[in-house]
């Protein structure tokens, strides 16, 4: 890896490109178990902005110590410092501000990868449904535990899980507060890749190296087609992606997709 060029950098995470178009954001508060404070929610709205000026080609998530995130900072909640008392300021200063970002994630031209390097509890695991590729260690644990605090996953965690994993699971998962294993998720396939721990950051990081070898625009029209189809009938949803292929015929990707197949060699997206 090169030498990371910080672009983004507060107490919470940091944004780095340690690869040509790939960035790595890492949260950074190990001893809170990268707890979604405000300061982190700053971080990563000016990344995601940052990596769509820069026409990121992937952004890799990951998180420092033994947790990835577990979710809301609950000293704003309750205790001597708590500043979200009030539902409606909790709701509009914090709980719609994450729920907005991890749609951000989402909306994305680029792909995003979450490295899941230990616990992804709560929003933790919002945040993990909420990007297109996850890369777990064999020793995560994953879950929305909110009906243990009185709460429920409102950052799109009920609604996502549904879409990967199917309502009889969800249902299990989110009434019973499960903690569920790595390999409990891979049998219901919410796992890309499953890997030893010291594993995780280096086979996210190959995903990343082998979607920039793709055609990023064509990617971009993929992953906008795929979400928007989860909320459409059939024939809409094949329209969005008629749309989505008309965008790209006859442009610079799809030339040099079609020229690098005539002339039997690999496309040179790559170097984009």
């Amino acid at each position: 890896m090169q030498t990371p060029d910080y672009a983004v950098a507060n107490a919470a995470a940091r944004l780095s490109q340690p690869e040509r178009g790939i960035w790595l954001f890492e949260m950074t508060r190990a001893e809170e178990m990268n707890t979604l404070t405000l300061e982190l929610l700053d971080a990563l709205e000016r990344s995601i902005s940052h990596c769509r000026n820069q026409s990121a080609r992937a952004l890799v998530i990951t998180g420092a110590g033994r947790a990835f995130c577990c979710g809301a900072h609950l000293r704003y909640f309750a205790g001597d410092g708590a500043i979200l008392t009030e539902p409606l300021i909790a709701r509009d200063r914090y709980l719609s501000r994450i729920a907005a970002l991890f749609d951000e994630l989402e909306e994305c031209a680029f792909p995003t990868i979450a490295a899941i390097n230990g616990f992804a509890l709560g929003g933790g695991c919002e945040l993990v449904l909420s990007c297109d590729l996850r890369v777990f260690g064999e020793h995560v644990r994953i879950g929305l535990p909110e009906t243990k605090l009185g709460a429920i996953a409102g950052a799109g965690g009920v609604q996502k899980l549904v879409r990967h994993v199917g309502r009889s699971k969800a249902i299990e998962w989110i009434l019973l507060a499960r903690q569920v294993s790595a390999q409990q998720a891979a049998a219901e396939g919410l796992v890309t890749a499953l890997v030893a721990p010291e594993a995780v950051l280096p086979t996210a990081m190959a995903l990343a190296r082998e979607l920039r070898s793709l055609a990023p625009r064509a990617i971009g029209q993929s992953k906008a087609t795929i979400y928007s189809s989860e909320d459409a009938d059939l024939r809409t949803a094949r329209r969005h992606g008629l749309e989505a292929l008309s965008i790209l015929v006859g442009g610079a990707e799809w030339q040099e997709g079609m020229s690098a197949f005539v002339e039997k060699r690999a496309p040179g997206f790559d170097q984009w």
